[in-house]
């Protein structure tokens, strides 16, 4: 079935107000946190494929988001980068949609009402944002999460949750229209965002990834992946120990747990500033994330 962009499989679930749980890569997906988490609440949930994008090539430049190439039986295939959706019927409760986006890079408007229009359809209750972003927090304490709720209520229990609220202004996606127009229809709309250390660019981080299905569990009752649990455990236990043998960055790290602390302590941004040599760090860090630098395994000097 067509909708709008979308090419659905039939025949179409009859949801029960589903809560809608989406990604956004890459713009807020550093260490493939959204990523991992949606990945394993699908496969927690045994999520049916529901549809994708008919014409991807009408939204996303393939250059920048690159098709991947393999082999089957000895002949090459191809696989062209595109948006996925599944879902999930649940015994009791809400039933669950799972929306793996991309930033389209033309046609967005009609990218963001064919989204807004699956939402609608399957008469969404909920539809929430979460991802992961770098900031100057360290590894050694809890990670911080920010996140903005449409609805008060929904916004006090964030509070509940240690979760501090988004006053960010500035570039954003286009990609931000979907809850502003969710919201506009009538539907909750939230958006949680981990915020990982710049220090360290992991391909996969995993502690940021169980603070974030923590905070998924305070909110909605989902389950946590303890198989990631011991991941991350062991990712800390690693970063500790590279951390021990690199003075330099030890020294930078201890000042930022200083920046940390007054930050949590004051629930605002803080006014201390940072020294010169971590201020230069971190610049450092920026550019080289701007520039396209690969994630290492660990912590980088």
């Amino acid at each position: 079935m067509r909708l709008r962009a979308f090419e659905l499989n039939e025949p179409l679930p009859e949801l029960k107000e589903p809560q809608a749980l989406a990604i956004m890569r890459p713009w807020v997906d550093v260490g493939n946190v959204g990523s991992q988490v949606l990945l394993w609440l699908e496969e927690q949930f045994k999520a049916k494929d529901l549809g994708r994008l008919a014409r991807p090539g009408d939204f996303f430049d393939f250059t920048r988001y690159r098709p991947t190439g393999y082999l089957k039986d000895g002949q090459r295939q191809v696989v062209i980068p595109n948006v996925r959706l599944s879902y999930s019927k649940q015994e009791s409760g809400n039933d669950l949609l799972f929306l793996h986006l991309l930033e389209p890079h033309s046609h967005g408007e009609v990218y963001i009402d064919s989204v807004v229009q699956l939402l609608a359809k399957f008469g969404t209750r909920g539809y929430c944002l979460i991802g992961s972003m770098y900031d100057y927090v360290p590894h050694t304490r809890p990670l911080i999460v920010t996140g903005r709720a449409s609805d008060e209520s929904i916004q006090k229990e964030l509070v509940k949750a240690g979760i501090e609220s988004s006053n960010y202004q500035g570039p954003t996606s286009i990609n931000g229209l979907i809850p502003q127009r969710a919201s506009e229809m009538g539907m909750e709309t939230l958006s949680l965002i981990v915020h990982l250390p710049q220090y360290i660019q992991l391909e996969e981080d995993y502690m940021g990834a169980v603070r974030m299905m923590d905070v998924l569990g305070s909110l909605y009752g989902l389950p946590t992946d303890e198989t990631c649990v011991k991941k991350a455990e062991r990712q800390r236990e690693q970063i500790d120990a590279e951390l021990n043998q690199n003075p330099q960055l030890k020294a930078i790290v201890e000042q930022i747990e200083s920046h940390y602390e007054e930050r949590t302590e004051r629930k605002q941004e803080t006014t201390t500033q940072l020294s010169p040599e971590v201020e230069k760090f971190l610049r450092e860090m920026n550019r080289r994330f701007r520039e396209g630098d690969q994630p290492q395994d660990h912590p980088q000097a």
